[in-house]
């Protein structure tokens, strides 16, 4: 049996967007990160995930610039590298997700993924850009993604990335899994309302669909001022990892920080496919008008 043990981690915001800068907040949710991936390593995870832009708060009921100097250089930044360490300490895979600059006036919602040994492997960056009422002004400040959906040779599995609205895209879940991905993981920042029976809906589906795990993270709390200015919700964690076959195997709580950790077993990709053939009974050749704009 080939197991993998895996963590994600769901955290509450650390610091005062009303009082602070991004630096310092950036730094306070590093603080508070480190105890966990060492927790982490501790327990045996090989493969650890944060939460959608984990450094900093949700910044984009704001339509504030300046939230642009949140974004850092990916793999350059600070807390790349910082992450690489971390990886290379504990022989684990470790995915970053955080704001990128790629120059000045040009943004992108990223996860950088890392190797075991704290080698660089690439960045996914995310592909579609909700502008939604009331605040989701995400085209404010992301750039749609340009990287295609990459799928990363790790030490211990074939990883992929989808980052939060995009999970909405069954597209992206099949590409991911064609091109060879055996877990995706999906950090996320997403508030109560429609999203949370959506949330525990589609990415078991899509797991199912495509014979996958998918490891599914949120944060937690609310986030002033924009809970109160702009009737954002409440994040509701309840993070969680679902097998191919769609069931849930481990969640997290509501409203914890938290570290959950579970192992996988990737033999059950095989065994889900061989008996659902989803794969060979495609017809992409009867699929020419999903390409049509």
């Amino acid at each position: 049996m080939q197991k993998v043990k895996c963590g994600l981690i769901q955290m509450g915001l650390k610091g005062d967007p009303r009082s602070m800068g991004p630096e310092q907040i950036r730094d306070l949710m590093i603080e508070a990160h480190i105890p966990m991936i060492e927790d982490a390593a501790q327990q045996g995870v090989q493969v650890l995930c944060f939460q959608e832009i984990f450094t900093q708060p949700y910044f984009c009921p704001s339509q504030d610039r300046k939230w642009y100097a949140a974004a850092e250089q990916i793999p350059d930044g600070h807390t790349t590298r910082l992450m690489q360490e971390y990886a290379k300490k504990h022989n684990m895979v470790i995915i970053v997700p955080i704001y990128e600059e790629t120059m000045p006036g040009v943004y992108f919602n990223t996860a950088g993924v890392i190797d075991a040994d704290g080698t660089f492997l690439g960045k996914y960056r995310k592909t579609h850009i909700p502008q939604v009422d009331p605040g989701f002004y995400e085209k404010f400040f992301f750039k749609p993604g340009d990287l295609g959906y990459p799928v990363f040779k790790t030490a211990y599995l074939n990883l992929g990335v989808y980052i939060c609205y995009d999970r909405h895209f069954p597209e992206g879940w099949r590409a991911l899994a064609l091109n060879g991905a055996e877990y995706i993981v999906n950090p996320s920042a997403t508030v109560a309302g429609l999203s949370k029976y959506l949330w525990e809906l589609e990415q078991p589906a899509s797991a199912a669909a495509n014979g996958v795990f998918i490891g599914a993270i949120n944060r937690i709390g609310q986030e002033q001022p924009w809970a109160d200015e702009f009737g954002m919700g409440e994040f509701y964690g309840s993070t969680y990892i679902v097998n191919p076959r769609g069931e849930i195997e481990a969640q997290a709580s509501y409203d914890q920080d938290e570290l959950l950790v579970h192992e996988i077993d990737l033999d059950m990709i095989r065994e889900v496919r061989n008996i659902w053939q989803f794969f060979r009974d495609r017809r992409p050749d009867m699929y020419g008008d999903l390409l049509k704009p």
